[in-house]
């Protein structure tokens, strides 16, 4: 059984492949600052599920923090010239629709 916010941030780390491997041409760590906040938004929300009561809130708050993460090391990127906002927008949008989906999760 698929659950939707993992779905979304595995999307999202489809989305992200190609553009952290040129972000990683301009700047490694920021690039690895951002894999790793994607997976760590990804494998958050796959143990939340297994949880229950708090634990599985405090999970899915570690997950949106994680994505928020992600959001500003694009932000990040652009700000400094390594990529192109245009190139982004599927990402952002999906880094959106994931913060929305775990901010109802935590409540």
């Amino acid at each position: 059984m698929k659950f939707e916010a993992l779905e979304v941030a595995i999307q999202l780390a489809q989305a992200l492949r190609l553009l952290l491997e040129q972000l990683r041409r301009h700047d490694a760590d920021l690039a690895d600052q951002a894999r790793r906040a994607t997976t760590s938004t990804a494998l958050s929300i796959s143990e939340a599920r297994s949880r229950i009561g708090r634990d599985r809130a405090h999970l899915f708050r570690v997950g949106l923090g994680s994505v928020s993460e992600v959001h500003t090391a694009l932000r990040l990127a652009v700000a400094w010239g390594f990529l192109d906002e245009a190139d982004l927008l599927p990402a952002f949008a999906l880094c959106d629709r994931l913060r929305a989906m775990l901010w109802r999760l935590t409540r």
